[in-house]
């Protein structure tokens, strides 16, 4: 009786098939299983993180710039000071992210502008309750749920400003004068090229002509008219930077810009539930005049100096409060950072790696259907980072919530595609042995196809986890963590160390990321699917 060809011998038609079943696929139902395992396993560890904080903790929320955070640091001390638990939840985006955020009840406090509430949160408010302005404003803030407590002690609010001797040159010194000068370069913080109370009203107010005008982060406005790139930057009164670039803030002759009085909102539910942190942040009304958040932002920016400890000396002199700094070393912030980013990265590449696979099989065993699974991650994989992260917030919060989705999603293309290309890759005639054989379609999968295709599908989860290394830095934007915290903090601070902090550990773990699935690819693979080079 002749012996049956094997996948080990090129017998016929068949090529290679295997003698035992071990030897066309040594482990890989163990591979499946592991799968599974280690994704529980990080749930696990996400739900442990998410669920590690006090139910009674208060959560103070902060924008994405210097300020903000150091508003959010001067509340985090005051509830401290009281021996209360609180938790500073610090950049978390712009100013609908945040109010949103508080009306939502993920964070409980923190501090807003009154021309911002008017118009940009509430546009149209202002316009229509002239006559009782703090009254419309406290009852729409009621209606979500919110309490004005009062403010701060000064005013941050929006200008245009010029290098002096550039203004003294050309002879402006009003807004109105810009009319004069349509070639002028304008360079403002994205924000201001989008609010309505910001450059597209500005413009239609004062009939401005100019219209090379580009939105760029706040910050590097005052760098490119430093660098002579830009004549016009768009300016917070409070800015340190104005006074350090001998800027000209142009007088607002026809009274555009609202006031912009800093204030602090806190959830209407926290007098209930914790009125000693209400009585601790009201320390906060009256504490801070303009020219001490000038100092502050100086301290920060100029000087280099962190949030938290130029909070706490401002706590220490105004309040004889004595604020613990935590001093953390590099290597533990790039022990939490990692940590954080590592989270981000493994769960949402294993949450693709079971989804995605199943439907790279049904894209490769059923074409028609199978262009529309390509199609619809194809499209999704084309949704700007930034757009996605956005829009998950309403649904899944701020936090991890919606860099995990985000990233599940762009993870899942490569996986589909390299899944479906490597069993459409299979020799036909391999298949067709297979089938004389009798193997019914499950065992087919199983024991032929999905081996066969491993090095080809492999391939494609280790391009999504290098991708997703990378994507995983913009999940600081919403409150995340990872490696994208002290970029985002090097870019707001124009500290190039801070920048380096992130980006060289991050191109680290991508490099890691890469070593350890080709390591895994050689315990997995079959020696002679692994192909010649290996």
């Amino acid at each position: 009786m002749t012996e049956p060809a094997t996948l080990d011998q090129p017998t016929g038609a068949l090529g290679h098939r295997a003698r035992g079943r071990a030897r066309v696929a040594p482990g890989s139902g163990r591979w499946w299983a592991a799968a599974w395992r280690l994704l529980l396993v990080l749930l696990a560890a996400l739900l442990a993180a998410g669920c590690g904080q006090p139910d009674d903790q208060v959560r103070i929320g902060s924008k994405r710039f210097t300020e903000g955070i150091l508003l959010g640091e001067v509340l985090t001390g005051l509830v401290a000071a009281d021996g209360l638990p609180v938790r500073h939840r610090r950049a978390l985006g712009g100013t609908r992210i945040v109010y949103n955020a508080l009306a939502a009840g993920e964070i409980d406090a923190y501090v807003e502008y009154t021309g911002t509430l008017t118009n940009e949160i509430f546009a149209g408010l202002a316009a229509s309750a002239d006559d009782d302005l703090d009254g419309a404003l406290r009852a729409r803030l009621a209606a979500d749920g919110i309490r004005l407590a009062g403010m701060l002690g000064f005013e941050n609010n929006f200008a245009l400003g010029m290098p002096a001797a550039r203004a003294e040159a050309l002879g402006i010194r009003r807004i109105s004068d810009l009319r004069a000068h349509p070639d002028l370069r304008l360079r403002f913080g994205s924000e201001f090229t989008e609010r309505s109370d910001g450059w597209p009203g500005l413009r239609a107010f004062y009939g401005l002509p100019q219209r090379d005008v580009r939105g760029v982060e706040h910050e590097l406005a005052y760098a490119a008219v430093a660098a002579g790139a830009a004549d016009l930057v768009s300016l917070f009164t409070t800015d340190a930077e104005i006074a350090y670039h001998d800027l000209l803030a142009l007088e607002d002759d026809r009274g555009y810009f609202p006031r912009y009085a800093a204030v602090l909102l806190y959830r209407d539910d926290l007098a209930a539930r914790n009125p000693a942190a209400v009585a601790a942040l009201e320390h906060a009304l009256g504490l801070i005049d303009a020219d001490a958040m000038i100092a502050m932002n100086a301290a920060v920016k100029l000087d280099g100096r962190g949030e938290a400890e130029v909070a706490g000396e401002l706590l220490r002199e105004r309040l004889g409060i004595v604020k613990a700094v935590a001093a953390d070393g590099l290597a533990r912030r790039l022990l939490r950072y990692t940590g954080e980013h590592a989270l981000l990265v493994g769960v949402s590449l294993a949450a693709a790696v079971l989804v995605a696979v199943p439907l790279g099989i049904v894209a490769a065993h059923r074409p028609r259907l199978g262009q529309g699974v390509l199609a619809v991650v194809g499209v999704a994989q084309t949704i700007p980072a930034l757009a996605l992260l956005v829009f998950m917030i309403p649904f899944f919060g701020i936090g991890a919530g919606p860099a995990l989705v985000a990233l599940f999603l762009y993870s899942l293309l490569p996986i589909v595609r390299n899944t479906h290309a490597g069993l459409t890759g299979i020799p036909a005639p391999l298949i067709e042995s297979a089938e004389a054989l009798g193997l019914p379609a499950r065992a087919r999968l199983w024991r032929i196809e999905l081996p066969l295709a491993l090095p080809t599908l492999l391939a494609g989860v280790k391009i999504a986890a290098v991708i997703n290394v990378g994507a995983a830095t913009l999940g600081a934007l919403v409150g995340a963590g990872g490696y994208g915290q002290p970029i985002l903090a090097g870019i707001r601070r124009d500290d190039i160390g801070l920048i380096l902090e992130g980006a060289i550990p991050s191109a680290l773990f991508a490099l890691a990321v890469q070593w350890l699935f080709e390591q895994g690819e050689r315990a997995v693979v079959p020696r002679g699917l692994r192909g010649s080079r290996r």
